[in-house]
């Protein structure tokens, strides 16, 4: 029997997959909020979830710890950009499916007093903090501008605020944590959504029993638009 392994993370996207999972007849058999594995059956023996960060599922599908995944677009490209992607010339992921799930964007944002138009201009050198280094790279050098990147994992906002950096690159979804910190918006980067990834050996070996899982995505995803 061919197993199949499926790499999740906790929370929204693990949620919003549930119901496309269950269209291609797949039913998680354990509440990873309730449970310290790892590692979780379906009700399909051939089908199994690993749980793993949201910045590493698209590593555990590219090196074959997991089959298929799924993770946002930011998460993917920062992955492909990076030293074991295929830079800016190539994929090392197959990415078969935008899943239209856990929408948001990548966004710079600052302070609400900061000049960003001024600090962009063609030539100019600014401070950046994010965790999204090689997206935050790639934008600014399309710009033509110098940037110094801070990588940090959390509590982004505050880097603005103590003077750490100029501005932040981060996800945005409805804004109010920005708004709440004093922070704003200036320039969007690129829009978020989860997306399936599929290991390119895995596609061509367990083909088989990959279609019908793209496929029950597709036609879950086609009735959600139909009745949206």
């Amino acid at each position: 029997m061919t197993q199949l392994t499926l790499a999740l993370s906790k929370g929204r996207i693990f949620d919003d997959t549930l119901p496309l999972l269950r269209a291609a007849g797949i039913e998680v058999l354990e509440d990873p909020e309730k449970t310290r594995k790892l590692i979780l059956p379906t009700n399909q023996p051939d089908v199994r979830v690993v749980l793993v960060r949201a910045s590493d599922v698209p590593t555990y599908v590219q090196f074959g710890g997991a089959d298929v995944g799924v993770a946002g677009l930011d998460v993917v490209l920062e992955h492909e950009l990076g030293p074991y992607g295929g830079g800016e010339g190539g994929a090392s992921l197959l990415r078969p499916i935008d899943l239209g799930i856990a929408r948001c964007r990548l966004s710079v944002a600052t302070r609400a007093d900061f000049d960003y138009a001024a600090a962009v201009r063609q030539g100019a050198r600014i401070r950046v903090a994010t965790k999204y280094t090689q997206l935050a790279r790639q934008h600014f050098a399309d710009k033509g501008v110098h940037v110094d990147l801070i990588k940090l994992y959390g509590s982004m906002e505050l880097a603005p605020l103590t003077g750490l950096a100029d501005a932040i690159v981060d996800l945005v979804s409805t804004g109010s944590t920005l708004k709440a910190n004093h922070l704003v918006e200036v320039e969007d980067i690129l829009p978020v959504s989860a997306h399936l990834v599929v290991n390119p050996g895995a596609a061509k070996l367990k083909r088989v029993r990959l279609q019908p899982l793209m496929d029950a995505f597709r036609r879950a995803l086609a009735a959600s638009t139909a009745n949206a």
